[in-house]
């Protein structure tokens, strides 16, 4: 399975370790993102940042969005600088566990949202109580959704 991980809050307040740790997971500004395999190391990563941000499994169809809309990736660049023959396969790969950002050349490893259409509900709580923060499971697809803006026509 691989992770969706969203940071929400800002600087305020962190401890050295946990500013370390953010930027290991290159998770330097508000409302970005990255997509990392769930393994024992980023568990440990993201259990001690878990103030400061949401993350939770992500479906290949909301991995392919992302790619498309925020990434900057089409079908042509996917095949000349991957394996992967479309950008569809490579989402279904990244989201099984099989593949990572770092197997597209030039693909940048963050990807920077906009914030949800309708806000956050509260950057202080956790999220099994009625906040932002921590673990979500598949509903951060929902808040995903909610970040990538369609362009205007």
């Amino acid at each position: 399975m691989t992770w969706a991980i969203v940071r929400i809050r800002g600087k305020v307040r962190r401890s050295a370790a946990v500013t370390d740790t953010l930027r290991m997971l290159r998770l330097t500004r508000q409302n970005h993102c990255v997509i990392v395999p769930e393994t024992p190391a980023y568990a440990g990563m993201v259990r001690k940042v878990k103030d400061f941000i949401t993350w939770g499994e992500v479906t290949p169809e909301i991995v392919a969005k992302l790619l498309l809309k925020r990434g900057g990736l089409t079908d042509a660049a996917m095949k000349e600088n991957s394996r992967f023959k479309s950008v569809w396969d490579f989402s279904q790969a990244l989201a099984k566990g099989e593949a990572t950002v770092a197997d597209v050349k030039g693909l940048r490893p963050v990807l920077r949202l906009h914030p949800p259409r309708g806000g956050f509900v509260a950057t202080k709580r956790p999220f099994r109580d009625r906040g932002d923060l921590g673990y979500r499971g598949k509903d951060i697809n929902a808040l995903l959704e909610k970040m990538i803006f369609e362009e205007a026509a």
